[in-house]
């Protein structure tokens, strides 16, 4: 059976490709984690809620160091959340950081620019784990798959 219906693709391949190849340059530097996750509509009304479940689903929080980042995006509902693990939530300056990163992506997002907003973000969450967690050959080299998340 197929639908008349298809949802809009939220990131196209060229799109996808960039933000892969920077998650990949930030976690060169680093013995930490960077993921994307994007949807449609968040499932909660509180988008941080929202991360917590995903970060828990994808496994995040099983890294070695306990410094792994989901980036999350609900494209329709216009939220996003920005969580970081134990260490590096701390290491990176605790709220005040967050606040600023999560300020910076937002420009970006209110300008419609999702790719160069998550290119950005990662950049400047990579440069924290890289000050925070240098790269440590005695950890596996990259516990979680860089590709992005889609969700519904």
């Amino acid at each position: 059976m197929f639908s008349l219906f298809r949802k809009k693709e939220i990131l196209d391949k060229d799109s996808q490709q960039r933000i892969v190849a920077c998650i990949k340059e930030a976690e060169s530097k680093t013995s930490g984690e960077v993921r994307v996750f994007i949807e449609h509509n968040c499932q909660y009304m509180d988008a941080m809620q929202r991360a917590k479940e995903i970060f828990t689903n994808l496994a995040m929080e099983k890294t070695q160091a306990r410094n792994a980042i989901i980036i999350y995006i609900a494209v329709t509902d216009r939220q996003f959340a920005l969580f970081g693990d134990t260490a590096i939530y701390e290491k990176a300056g605790g709220a005040e950081f967050w606040k600023s990163a999560a300020a910076k992506l937002t420009g970006h997002l209110k300008k419609n620019n999702l790719t160069e907003g998550l290119c950005n973000c990662i950049h400047e969450l990579g440069t924290a784990l890289a000050i925070h967690f240098p790269y440590d050959p005695a950890i596996k080299k990259n516990e979680l798959p860089d590709e992005i998340v889609f969700g519904k």
